[in-house]
C-alpha cells in the first residue's frame, strides 16, 4: 500500500516537471501542492504578523493558547501558505493547536537575512500576543526547516526563551551541500538534487557570504541548549545526509533528538497526506511529539487573535 501510494506521488511530480523561472516554479508548488485542499473543518484567519503576511488555522477541540508556528520550504524561493495549507493544518490537527503559517520574503527579489528576519518578526508577534514561549512549537520542512534552525539559534544567542520543541521535515541544513547522499540517492530523489540547490542557494546568499555561516547553514551552529527536536527525512532522499549529521551533532552537544527515516519515503512526503497513509502517520507522530513537549491542554482557552 505505502509503495502504491508514494508512486502515485512520483507520478503526480513528474507530470509537472519544474520549469524554468521564478514565477513559474512558484506556480508549480501551489499547484503540486494544493492539489488536495485543507479540510472542511480548518477555519482559517489572515494576520498581518507585524508586515508581513500570515495564517492562523484551527479546529474544533484545539487549543488556541499553544500554537505551531510554522516555515514552508521552497529553497528559499518558492512556497507558500497555499502550497503548504494542507500539511500545516493537518499538523495543527494532530498537535491539538493552534497554528500560523508565515509567508516570508522569497529569494532572489529579497536575498538573506529577509527570511530570517521575517522568523524573528513572526517569533515577536507571537510573544507580543502573550503567548508564553514555551507554549509555542516551531516546525518547517526542507528550508523552512532550517529558518526554523536558525531562528531558535538566533534566540539562543540573544538569551531569549526558547520554543518548547522544533518539529523538522526533510530539513535543508547545509547549504555548501557537502552531504554524501546527493550522489547516493541521486537516481530515487524525484525533486531534490545538488545542481538545483546550488541554483537556490545562489539566489538566496549574497555574494562573499560564506555558506558555512551558521545563518544560512544550520548544521554549523553551536547546539547547547536548543530544545528538544523530531527530524523526520525520507530513506530516498539526496537530503538524507542532512537529517542525520544535524541530529549527529545537536545530540552531541546534549539535545534531545527524535531521528526517524521514513523506508520509501520522499522529499516533504508529509505534503501528500490526504493520499499517502505515510503522509498521515508521520504527522501523527509529529503531533504527538508536539504534544508531549508542548503540554497541551487538555480544556483548551481560547485566546483572540
Amino acid at each position: 500500500m505505502a509503495q502504491n501510494e508514494i508512486d502515485a506521488i512520483r507520478a503526480l511530480l513528474s507530470s509537472k516537471p519544474r520549469p524554468v523561472g521564478w514565477a513559474e516554479r512558484r506556480k508549480r508548488i501551489n499547484e503540486i501542492g494544493s492539489v488536495w485542499p485543507d479540510a472542511e473543518d480548518v477555519e482559517l484567519i489572515a494576520v498581518n504578523v507585524n508586515g508581513v503576511p500570515g495564517e492562523y488555522s484551527i479546529v474544533s477541540g484545539s487549543d488556541e493558547s499553544r500554537v505551531l508556528l510554522y516555515f514552508h520550504g521552497g529553497g528559499y524561493c518558492s512556497g507558500s501558505i497555499q502550497s503548504h495549507r494542507r500539511l500545516v493544518t493537518e499538523a495543527g490537527r494532530a498537535a491539538r493547536m493552534r497554528t500560523l503559517a508565515l509567508a516570508y520574503r522569497l529569494a532572489p527579489e529579497h536575498p538573506f537575512p529577509a527570511a530570517y528576519d521575517d522568523a524573528l518578526t513572526a517569533w515577536r508577534f507571537l510573544r507580543n500576543q502573550g503567548i508564553a514561549a514555551a507554549h509555542i512549537a516551531i516546525g518547517g520542512d526542507s528550508a523552512g526547516a532550517g529558518l526554523a534552525l536558525v531562528l531558535i539559534s538566533r534566540l539562543r544567542d540573544a538569551r531569549e526563551e526558547l520554543p518548547a520543541c522544533a518539529w523538522l521535515v526533510s530539513p535543508w541544513a547545509d547549504l555548501t551541500m557537502s552531504g554524501s547522499t546527493f550522489e547516493s540517492k541521486a537516481a530515487v530523489d524525484p525533486i531534490i538534487h545538488k545542481e538545483y540547490l546550488n541554483e537556490l542557494a545562489d539566489a538566496y546568499v549574497p555574494a562573499g557570504m560564506d555558506r558555512k555561516d551558521p545563518r544560512l547553514s544550520p548544521l554549523y551552529a553551536d547546539f547547547r541548549n536548543f530544545p528538544p527536536m523530531l527530524i523526520q527525512i525520507g530513506s530516498e532522499e539526496t537530503l538524507l545526509d542532512d537529517a542525520t549529521r544535524l541530529a549527529s551533532r545537536a545530540g552531541a552537544e546534549d539535545v534531545a533528538v527524535t531521528l526517524q527515516i521514513w523506508p520509501h519515503m520522499i522529499h516533504a512526503w508529509p505534503l501528500w497526506n490526504a493520499h499517502l497513509e505515510d503522509g498521515r502517520r508521520a504527522l501523527a507522530n509529529a503531533g504527538a511529539f508536539l504534544r508531549e513537549h508542548i503540554d497541551v491542554d487538555t480544556a483548551p482557552k481560547a485566546l483572540k487573535a
